[in-house]
């Protein structure tokens, strides 16, 4: 049994910063790209950005690109997200998830494993 567990979201103010992380334990656990989701109240689930295990490839959506930051720690089985400039739209719960597929990073029934989430919300 595979688990990712989140942490480090938190209440903040427009304009900091804060640090996720995402940590996969269980074994086996095999995984092609980490992806990071986050939904507001009344609002679907939506990709925001993936980080690829062997090489550390990322894409991010516009809306976060240039102030989130993916990375991973391959070792550790561990991918963090560092948001930096947060704005009361990024307001949401943040989810972590696994996908084997090296395609449809952005669909949400591709990833097989997802963390609990994590509250982050951030006040104008």
């Amino acid at each position: 049994q595979v688990q990712l567990v989140e942490s480090g979201g938190g209440l903040v103010q427009a304009g900091d910063s804060l640090g996720l992380s995402c940590t996969a334990s269980g074994r086996p656990f095999s995984s092609y790209a980490m992806g990071w989701f986050r939904q507001a109240p009344g609002k679907e689930r939506e990709f925001i950005v993936r980080i690829r295990w062997s090489d550390g490839s990322a894409y991010y959506v516009d809306s976060v690109k240039g102030r989130f930051t993916i990375s991973r720690d391959n070792a550790k089985n561990t991918v963090y997200l560092q948001m930096n400039s947060l704005r009361p739209e990024d307001t949401a719960v943040y989810y972590c998830a696994s996908t084997k597929s090296n395609a449809g990073w952005a669909v949400s029934s591709n990833y097989n494993y997802w963390g609990q989430g994590t509250q982050v919300t951030v006040s104008s």
